[in-house]
């Protein structure tokens, strides 16, 4: 069943999101945001008709041609040509689910009535997003300063018939598709072309994408990390709740409770141990995968704010009779928070790596490289080399966006965020974690398999018997990169079921 969502004026969460990505949603919109958008258009309308004051974007060029005054004949004209020439985007194409992202939020921003738009565009572009029309955007060509510019421009195209969308699965002109639909292409009226192309709304798509990817991996680095731990023959001490009070960064706090519980009636971890000390990458467990959480729970914080504010420009106050132009699509905000989250994904990586790399080197009464008849078998060598390669792309996608600006528009935009850019190298960076997660529980299933019949906890080995079902212990070498790819789906579509585990933030 399509379950309705009317976009309003309500502050959007997390739930709300997850909602609509995971069911088939239709969009329709509020009564309240309806009046709010004529309201506003109707109020442009009436202060261009009766007043000769320039307005930047609305009657004036764009950039560092502000101050080129356009006439109220030509006003129309401006906007659509502004739509044409800014849509110089390169590179892949955006996958599917943060273009259908990027519609929902260009809506949300334009629902609060502070944008000019007509109340026709606005249904077009529910038009696309409820017969799943996405737009072609291209992943290069913002700065993220002037709003998104070029990625908006490719959102906005197919409403004046131009460019092209994914419909059916396949790519086809815009014009095709407006055809098909019956549907005239939209005669853009004044400031329309600024409020679809100013605002934040590709970094944001990518930023509410990778949170919700985001608070899943930080959870399966959890289950994960406790498996290797056990698989180790690690200790439980490190996590007891007294080192956590003394020391109280609520990352740090939730993750050693999370693993407390995760291996709370473990046969392996309750039994006589030899060593007194494990290595770092299981004992500083709560440390490393806290700070992570941390920075994460900032990151979803930045986003939630981004998704319900109005960042196109000028921005339109009609009770208050004020047209301002101003700087709320400046993506400042947003590309510190990418790098941020960046890092703290690359370290969940890092972290997850080492112990994949001390649970082959034969130590604690494990075989080398997890093969019972190595040297004839190699065993998990190579994939531990796979993940290291990952780690060190991690390091390098990890040099910040948010510390370079390159001057453009003849100096009006002199100083620019490079959000986009961030948001791009974050996403490659959540996906390199999820593979080197994958791989480590490849590893950790093997290792733990050499402790039987011993028993890691009740939970834990349901997780691990779902594994099973779809990637077996390996007796001797085979090829490698079909179980990966597997264990990879396995993270996807695994259900994390206990309400420990669950909550929309870390």
């Amino acid at each position: 069943m399509i379950r309705k969502h009317r976009i309003s004026t309500a502050v959007i969460d997390w739930k709300i999101i997850a909602q609509l990505l995971d069911n088939d949603s239709a969009l329709e919109l509020s009564e309240e945001s309806r009046k709010l958008i004529v309201r506003c258009r109707e109020y442009l309308d009436s202060r261009l008709s009766q007043r000769t004051d320039s307005l930047y974007g609305i009657n004036t060029g764009f950039g560092s041609l502000y101050n080129k005054v356009i006439s109220n004949d030509d006003l129309g004209l401006l906007q659509k040509n502004l739509v044409m020439s800014h849509a110089c985007g390169v590179g892949e194409k955006v996958p599917d689910e943060i273009v259908r992202l990027m519609l929902f939020l260009k809506l949300q921003s334009l629902s609060y009535g502070n944008s000019g738009v007509q109340l026709a565009t606005v249904q077009r572009l529910i038009d696309f997003y409820n017969n799943d029309i996405l737009p072609v955007v291209y992943q290069y060509g913002s700065l993220g300063a002037s709003g998104d510019l070029a990625p908006l421009a490719h959102l906005s195209l197919p409403l004046i018939g131009m460019g092209e969308v994914v419909m059916n699965g396949k790519t086809v002109p815009s014009a095709t598709m407006l055809k098909k639909f019956g549907w005239d292409p939209i005669d853009l009226q004044s400031k329309e072309g600024l409020a679809l192309l100013n605002g934040t709304q590709f970094m944001s798509a990518y930023g509410v994408h990778l949170c919700l990817r985001v608070f899943r991996l930080s959870k399966l680095a959890d289950i994960i990390g406790a498996i290797s731990l056990d698989a180790f023959d690690g200790r439980i001490e490190p996590f007891h709740e007294l080192i956590q009070q003394i020391r109280p960064h609520q990352g740090q706090i939730r993750t050693a409770a999370r693993v407390r519980w995760l291996l709370n009636d473990s046969e392996l971890m309750h039994r006589e141990k030899p060593h007194v000390q494990d290595p770092y990458s299981f004992r500083c467990i709560p440390q490393v995968h806290g700070a992570s959480k941390d920075a994460i729970n900032y990151v979803a914080y930045v986003f939630q704010n981004e998704i319900n504010s109005v960042t196109d420009n000028p921005t339109i106050f009609p009770e208050e009779d004020l047209i301002i132009s101003a700087g709320n699509f400046h993506g400042q905000p947003l590309a510190l928070a990418f790098d941020n989250l960046a890092i703290a994904l690359s370290e969940l990586g890092n972290i997850s790596e080492r112990r994949t790399y001390q649970l082959l080197s034969g130590a604690r009464n494990l075989p080398a490289f997890l093969v019972a008849n190595s040297g004839l078998n190699s065993g998990f060598m190579i994939p531990q080399y796979t993940a290291a390669s990952m780690v060190s792309h991690n390091k390098q996608l990890c040099t910040p966006s948010s510390v370079d600006s390159i001057e453009s528009s003849q100096g009006q935009e002199d100083h620019v965020s490079m959000g986009a850019n961030a948001a791009v190298k974050a996403y490659k960076v959540m996906e390199n974690l999820e593979r080197i997660l994958a791989i480590e529980l490849y590893n950790a299933t093997q290792a733990l398999d050499f402790r039987r019949p011993a028993k890691t906890s009740s939970y834990l080995e349901k997780f691990i018997a779902g594994y099973r079902k779809r990637v077996s212990f390996i007796e001797n070498d085979k090829v490698m990169y079909e179980d990966i790819n597997e264990t990879v789906n396995y993270l996807r579509e695994v259900e994390l079921d206990d309400p420990f585990l669950t909550g929309e933030l870390l």
